[in-house]
C-alpha cells in the first residue's frame, strides 16, 4: 500500500476536523497523496469476483486489502450521515464534516469507483431502504420515490448502495422495520442502529475488520462471498467454521433469513416477535456476517 495514504488516517482525520471545508482541507491532500495511482490500482485488485482475497503470498495480503476497504467504507458511512434523515430520538450526531454529493463523488471516483444510476425498479442489490411510506394495499411492491444519495461500485463489486426513500405495503417493508431497525454490515447511520464485527473492539483491533464482498457478474449477483456458514445451518463446510445456527438465527424463518442477507437488515417483524422478545439485545446478537446462500440462489 502506497505510504501515508491509508482510509483510517483520513477517518480520523476527518473526525477531528472543525472547519468548514472539509474537501480542500482534508480530503484532497489526502488524495493527493497517492502517488502514481498506485492506491487506485490497489483497490482496483477488489474488483473482480476471482478469489483474490485468498491471497496470503502477496505484498499486501488480500487480507488487508479488505481491511482498507472496510476503513474506506467507515469513511463513506461519516460522509454520509447529512444526508439521512433525523432521527427518531434527540442527540442527532454532530453531522460534520458535510460534503456534498458532487465533492462525494469526485473523492470516490478518483479512487476508481463508479456511481450508478438509482433504476426505475428497487434492487436490493444496489438500494439501502431509508425511509418507508407506508402504502394503505399491504401488497403493494417496493417502488423508489427518491434518490438521497448515489451508489458506487468498485469493477464488479459493490462498494456502497444508493440511499432510497421508498413507498411499498406493509406485506414488503414495514415502517419502522425496514428503515429503522438495525443495519448490519454498516458502522453508521444516523436514523438507525447499525451492527458490524468492529464493534466492542479497541482502537486499534475494531480496524481488522473485513469489507462485505458483493459482486454484480453476467452468471448473477454474489453475495458475501467470504461466507463461509451455510444460511440454513447444515453441515460444515469444514470442522474450524461450524454451521450450526445461533438461539436468535434459529427463530428466524429462511426466507426471513435470506432477506436479511440481500437487505442487509430485517424488513418486517418476524414471525417469531414474540419469542425474540424475551432476548431483549436479539436484534445485536444476531450473527449474519458469515452466512452464505447455496449456490444456486447466488
Amino acid at each position: 500500500m502506497p505510504h501515508g495514504v491509508d482510509a483510517r488516517r483520513l477517518y480520523e482525520a476527518l473526525g477531528r476536523y472543525e472547519g468548514v471545508k472539509p474537501y480542500e482541507t482534508v480530503v484532497a491532500p489526502w488524495l493527493a497523496r497517492t502517488p502514481g495511482g498506485g492506491y487506485r490500482a490497489w483497490l482496483g485488485t477488489a474488483a473482480e469476483n476471482d478469489s483474490w482475497w485468498a491471497g496470503k503470498d502477496t505484498e499486501p495480503s488480500g487480507q488487508e486489502l479488505m481491511w482498507e476497504l472496510y476503513a474506506l467504507h467507515r469513511v463513506s458511512d461519516l460522509l454520509l450521515l447529512p444526508h439521512q434523515p433525523e432521527p427518531d430520538r434527540p442527540g442527532s450526531p454532530d453531522l460534520r464534516p458535510f460534503l456534498s454529493k458532487r465533492q462525494y463523488l469526485d473523492m470516490f471516483t478518483t479512487l476508481g469507483m463508479t456511481p450508478f444510476a438509482d433504476g426505475d425498479a428497487f434492487d436490493p442489490f444496489l438500494h439501502e431502504i431509508v425511509e418507508v411510506v407506508q402504502a394503505d394495499d399491504p401488497h403493494t411492491p417496493i417502488e423508489i420515490t427518491e434518490l438521497l444519495w448515489p451508489g458506487l461500485m468498485l469493477g464488479r463489486l459493490l462498494f456502497s448502495r444508493a440511499g432510497v426513500r421508498i413507498r411499498a405495503g406493509v406485506g414488503h417493508a414495514q415502517r419502522g422495520v425496514a428503515d429503522r431497525s438495525p443495519l448490519y454490515w454498516a458502522f453508521r447511520r444516523r436514523h438507525r442502529p447499525t451492527v458490524d464485527l468492529s464493534q466492542g473492539w479497541g482502537s486499534n483491533s475494531q480496524w481488522r475488520t473485513g469489507f462485505r464482498l458483493d459482486y454484480r457478474t453476467p452468471a448473477g449477483d454474489r453475495l458475501n462471498v467470504t461466507g463461509n456458514s451455510p444460511i440454513d445451518g447444515s453441515t460444515a463446510l469444514h470442522a474450524d467454521h461450524p454451521a450450526n445456527l445461533g438461539h436468535e438465527e434459529r427463530l428466524l424463518t429462511s426466507g426471513e433469513r435470506r432477506e436479511l442477507l440481500r437487505h442487509r437488515c430485517l424488513l418486517r417483524a418476524p414471525e417469531a416477535a414474540d419469542a425474540l422478545a424475551g432476548s431483549p439485545s436479539w436484534e445485536q446478537d444476531l450473527m449474519p456476517f458469515d452466512w452464505r446462500l447455496p449456490n444456486s440462489e447466488d
